[in-house]
């Protein structure tokens, strides 16, 4: 990897992290494109970066982070099974499913309908305009979703949007809820990774996380405000059939 290939990454992370397409799909997908082995250091670069996305959405919600404590009391319920599902399986998404391009194309096609679904059963079910309007019991069903984003290809936002809409959450709070529950989420997520690899980074490896946490904290804070204003007037259909497309289309070229 050189740092070309750690800003291209960085753009694919900022630009993927929040929609529900799978950045870490799209990360295992671009990285194969550009011919970088899916090494050690490779899948936590892929891992620490997501904490530049994250930090744009606490640039962005400051205020709601500050002195919104009905959201956060949502989140917290919401961090917690998610939390105890990706300390018990690290090794195994670490060691086995981050890499793997089958389970990521798989995902990302099965992941196309069933958001499709839930966009449509969000046309006469969503009526809570506001998280803190939900109920805190649904709050851990909604990190119960996102727990399933283990899995390559599922996508975090995806999961938790798709969760959140169920839970009678408007698209454009179901998506606010995904963005905030990132925070504690990849955070924790990031730290652990790197207590665990950090240790055995070289100095120019520290110097291309650098550059891919850059990049990624700008493209995301760009791409977050654009999303929110697209769901004005859309749904996320279009997501659902853009991740379909993804998914045939790297299967023929690349595994067929």
């Amino acid at each position: 990897m050189d740092i070309r290939d750690a800003v291209i990454l960085g753009v694919v992370e900022g630009l993927t992290e929040f929609l529900p397409v799978s950045s870490t799909g799209h990360l295992i997908l671009t990285a194969h494109i550009l011919g970088i082995p899916h090494d050690e250091f490779t899948k936590s670069f892929e891992i620490a970066i997501q904490l530049g996305s994250i930090l744009a959405v606490v640039f962005l919600y400051m205020e709601r982070f500050i002195r919104d404590f009905e959201t956060w009391k949502r989140i917290m319920l919401a961090f917690i099974p998610t939390g105890l599902v990706g300390f018990a399986l690290y090794k195994v998404i670490k060691g086995y499913l981050i890499g793997n391009d089958l389970i990521v194309v798989i995902n990302l096609f099965l992941g196309g309908i069933v958001l499709i679904l839930a966009d449509r059963y969000c046309e006469r079910f969503c009526y809570l305009r506001d998280i803190g309007e939900l109920p805190l019991t649904r709050a851990p069903l909604i990190g119960l979703f996102q727990a399933l984003a283990v899995v390559p290809g599922v996508s975090r936002s995806g999961a938790t949007i798709v969760g959140g809409m169920l839970m009678g959450l408007s698209r454009k709070s179901a998506a606010e809820f995904s963005f905030i529950l990132a925070v504690p989420t990849m955070l924790a997520a990031t730290l652990y990774d790197l207590l665990k690899t950090g240790g055995s980074f070289e100095g120019d490896q520290w110097e291309l996380l650098g550059v891919g946490f850059l990049t990624a904290f700008i493209t995301a804070m760009l791409t977050v405000k654009a999303f929110l204003r697209f769901l004005n007037s859309h749904g996320f259909t279009i997501f659902g059939v853009y991740r379909m497309v993804v998914a045939v289309l790297y299967a023929v070229i690349f595994l067929l």
